[in-house]
């Protein structure tokens, strides 16, 4: 006897014009512990399936009126999880292959034993089992999606609400403090003078934020447009932009042979903005500042680091260094809000990769990225000069 895997045991339902045979099929398999169902026809069968889910429709192959692979399609569109095994005789073997490729499971030849039946019934309510389970996870993980979906954009509304009535009374400080300054400088003391560069410089730190907040919910927004990207070029944009920004500098920059890649230009470009700029300015008290940028192989996957000698920090203080506003070291030795790292972080979960660093006190620090499995294209990479001196 085969046992249910839970404390119901399997329904299944035959179908099969041959009224002497179904009755005598269903008492055969009903001794066997099944809950079973027969039928004469296939609308019988389709109002029984509306009726009541089954586990299993065991049916015949010929049959006037509504043939076997009719009666399976349309009971598929009943319940896309339901099992069909046909029955069919020698001499429609061929018709029996062909309701497999229209959704069939299994069949089994007339007349049949059933040692022979119990094993192929044994193997499709293993079937049945799994589409049931794999449909329960697809809802759950339709639902959790749906969920996530109506947080984001409440989120976002949050994010962008927030914004907008922090940037008002910030704009209120200022233009006050502003006005302030003008017109009673006369009148204002040295410490009254202090006190009003205070507030100003409160105020357009909390201005500053309220950007990196915002610049840190657009990444998320973005929708992602995936295309063939030539890393090597983009590279050495961002470093004529710091050329430009930091003209006094004397830094050594080290550019590998970078490939081309799958990915977002517009966010892969803000990712190395970030992780150079961050280079640049942790090594400003460096007496020769270097940094260098490179990927390696690792077996199917890219990964891409950029490497500085700079101030570098301490690992055991790194748990947090992705999250949004968590700086490392303080606010007077390096200018900064903490969000770049958490943006990094984001556009690299957003490929599909992942981002981690290695760093020491005084020896730097290297931070290594992967855009995903999909990322690496075939095409050779793209040469460009091993070496370059900002400054």
């Amino acid at each position: 006897m085969i046992k249910a895997a839970d404390s119901l045991p399997p329904r299944l339902l035959v179908v099969d014009d041959e009224i002497a045979h179904m009755r005598a099929l269903c008492d055969t398999l009903k001794a066997q512990g099944f809950d079973v169902v027969g039928c004469e026809h296939g609308e019988a069968a389709l109002a029984a399936l509306r009726q009541a889910p089954f586990d299993l429709l065991l049916t015949d192959l010929m049959m006037p009126g509504m043939s076997g692979i009719a009666l399976l399609r349309r009971a598929l569109e009943i319940d896309a999880t339901l099992v069909v095994v046909i029955m069919t005789g020698e001499g429609t073997i061929g018709s029996a292959v062909e309701a497999m490729q229209s959704g069939a499971l299994d069949y089994v030849l007339k007349p049949f034993k059933l040692s022979a039946m119990l094993p192929v019934i044994s193997r499709a309510l293993a079937v049945r089992r799994l589409r049931a389970h794999n449909a329960e996870l697809e809802r759950r993980v339709r639902e959790h999606t749906a969920e996530l979906e109506a947080t984001n954009r409440e989120l976002d509304a949050f994010t962008r609400s927030a914004s907008h009535d922090l940037r008002s009374p910030l704009n209120i400080v200022l233009g006050f403090s502003a006005l302030l300054s003008e017109e009673l400088a006369p009148q204002l003391s040295d410490k009254h003078r202090t006190w009003l560069s205070f507030i100003d410089r409160a105020a357009h730190q909390m201005q500053e934020l309220v950007e990196a907040l915002m610049r840190l919910s657009r990444v998320g927004r973005k929708t992602l447009n995936v295309q063939a990207v030539d890393v090597g070029p983009l590279v050495w944009e961002v470093v004529a932009d710091l050329r430009r920004e930091q003209p006094k500098r004397d830094v050594t920059v080290q550019i590998g042979e970078l490939p081309r890649v799958m990915a977002d230009a517009p966010l892969l470009r803000q990712l190395l903005v970030n992780l150079l700029s961050n280079a640049f300015k942790y090594t400003r008290q460096s007496e020769r500042a270097s940094v260098e940028i490179g990927v390696e192989a690792r077996g199917d996957e890219l990964v891409f680091f950029v490497r500085d000698n700079g101030v570098g920090f301490d690992m055991g203080r790194a748990e947090r260094l992705f999250d949004a506003f968590q700086r490392l070291h303080r606010e007077d030795e390096f200018e900064g809000h903490g969000v770049g790292l958490s943006i990094v972080q984001r556009v690299v979960q957003r490929h599909g990769g992942r981002i981690w660093v290695d760093a020491a006190v005084g020896r730097g620090a290297c931070f290594f990225f992967t855009l995903g499995p999909g990322a690496r294209l075939p095409a050779p990479p793209t040469a460009v000069p091993a070496k370059q001196r900002l400054g």
